[in-house]
């Protein structure tokens, strides 16, 4: 593992010590209770701003705001002007986009030279939403009936979402929530990360200048206690899409029962990542690292279990932490950084009491294993890039997330047992694999159970592709025409005409 020497704070216009507010119908307000939290560098533990706190008071005025809106004013915009505002945005975005790559680096310690490879995404997402909101139509059906009856189908806006993300990755995150409720004409009450809430109030800052009218977009920052379990049980939010762990998705589940709202959640994962021995090792190795060293394994479809093919293992896994030990870790506003830090106290403690427990169940760490504890990054949540060997299938380390930046490398014999085993998990979000052969590529893919499987690359996304999970992964997509269907509702409509 290579240190890059920790630089200071830049300061920047949103991060440079001073309050922020929430954003509840057009207006940037206190909460009502008057609390604040602050928000910190994970990497040098420096204040970034303090944050107006919310709670169920400022939930409460942000979905009513959010509800006179959908009613009002904001029903009667046309899909072409919808689409004009997702463009101005989308436009905002690129000509701000080095400011909020840093503001995400910042706030969540991602490096920059990962926030800003997010530019053709987020500008993207964006712009592909705004080319759905015109292609939002009903169907006309032929039935059967006798007599003359005409049926047809309207697509409808699902009324008031409450939209809770994760500190992984804010820019993002906070796109693939307000952007299809704007294609579709819903409205958005909005509940970042207490760890990383800078970005979202910044694009709030965005979509108000864009010209999105007062209470289409609120944001109300706070814990997930007090907000987000106000958001996910409010009678009058109408659809809850959530992203983070799966055991806050199962609380917003049982939240979402008191009016039957609609759900759709993005949830962790432990993903399986397959190399077989006719793999191109050259690519498999730097591929198969960063499919969980990236973002400091801060990513729900990591491909942390790393299932290598028994005749190539030592070689491989060797290979695997060679890799590991030569990224550069460090302060993520240094461009040669390719590794930050964790994002908070609690997370580091998280992820280093695995590392503790991957020792104890037998694996061997062949590279990492800690926290960076001495030099100028002894003050940031930072942990190297760990890779265990002799992982077995029952150890904690193979079955549960960690959310940092460890590879569990388990051995395999033959491809059917190997199937078995890659989906003998509670999850089923991202998948991998690496062969030089189609036919066993398609072979696999096919036997997953994942809601994506990446065959030689991993964590290819695009605006247009659907991503979502199986089993305790969640339910719903985002991205594609389906993140667009999850926005809405479909009326019947009879007439007889005879």
């Amino acid at each position: 593992m290579a240190v890059t020497q920790a630089i200071p704070i830049t300061r920047h216009p949103f991060a440079n010590g001073s309050y922020k507010q929430m954003l509840i119908d057009g207006k940037w307000v206190d909460a009502a209770s008057g609390k604040r939290f602050e928000t910190r560098n994970p990497a040098t533990g420096e204040l970034l701003a303090t944050v107006a706190e919310g709670d169920k008071e400022d939930i409460d005025r942000a979905v009513a705001a959010a509800r006179r809106a959908f009613e009002g004013p904001w029903s009667k915009v046309k899909p072409f002007e919808r689409q004009n505002l997702l463009l101005k945005l989308a436009d905002l975005v690129e000509k701000n986009f080095d400011e909020l790559s840093q503001l995400d680096t910042l706030d969540m310690g991602a490096p920059v030279s990962r926030t800003r490879a997010y530019h053709l995404r987020a500008v993207g997402m964006l712009r592909y939403y705004a080319g759905q909101t015109t292609a939002i139509h009903g169907e006309t059906i032929e039935n059967s009936l006798p007599g003359e009856i005409f049926s047809y189908t309207l697509k409808e806006p699902v009324g008031v979402v409450g939209a809770i993300i994760p500190w992984n990755g804010p820019l993002t995150a906070t796109i693939w929530k307000i952007g299809p409720a704007i294609a579709t004409g819903c409205t958005v009450v909005l509940k970042p990360a207490e760890e990383a809430p800078l970005t979202s109030l910044r694009i709030a800052e965005l979509a108000m200048e864009a010209g999105v009218p007062a209470g289409v977009i609120n944001v109300v920052p706070g814990y997930g206690e007090t907000a987000g379990a106000a958001l996910s049980s409010h009678h009058d939010v109408d659809k809850v899409a959530f992203t983070g762990s799966h055991v806050t998705g199962q609380a917003i589940i049982r939240a979402s029962a008191g009016n039957l709202k609609r759900v759709s959640l993005e949830l962790g994962g432990k993903s399986p990542d397959i190399v077989f021995a006719d793999a191109d090792l050259d690519a498999a190795v730097p591929g198969a690292a960063m499919a969980v060293f990236a973002n400091s394994g801060q990513i729900c479809s990591a491909g942390t279990r790393l299932f290598v093919e028994q005749s190539i293992y030592d070689e491989f896994v060797g290979r695997v932490a060679e890799f590991g030990r030569k990224l550069q870790v460090g302060n993520g506003l240094d461009p040669n950084t390719q590794i930050g830090p964790l994002v908070s106290e609690q997370q580091l403690e998280r992820v280093t009491g695995y590392l503790d427990i991957g020792q104890k169940e037998g694996a061997k760490a062949l590279a990492g294993g800690g926290r960076v504890t001495e030099g100028a990054l002894a003050k940031g949540f930072f942990v190297q890039p760990t890779v265990f060997a002799n992982v077995q299938d029952n150890m904690r380390i193979a079955q549960e997330e960690i959310f940092g930046p460890v590879i569990s490398a388990i051995a395999f014999k033959d491809m059917d047992e190997l199937i078995k085993r890659a989906n003998a998990t509670t999850f089923g979000l991202g998948s991998g694999l690496w062969t030089r052969d189609v036919s066993k590529a398609h072979k696999v893919a096919k036997s997953l159970r994942a809601g994506s499987v990446w065959v030689n690359c991993y964590q290819a996304m695009d605006p247009a592709v659907p991503f979502g999970g199986y089993k305790m992964s969640g339910y719903g997509r985002e991205s594609g025409k389906q993140h667009v269907e999850e926005y809405l509702n479909v009326k019947a409509v009879w007439i007889k005409t005879g």
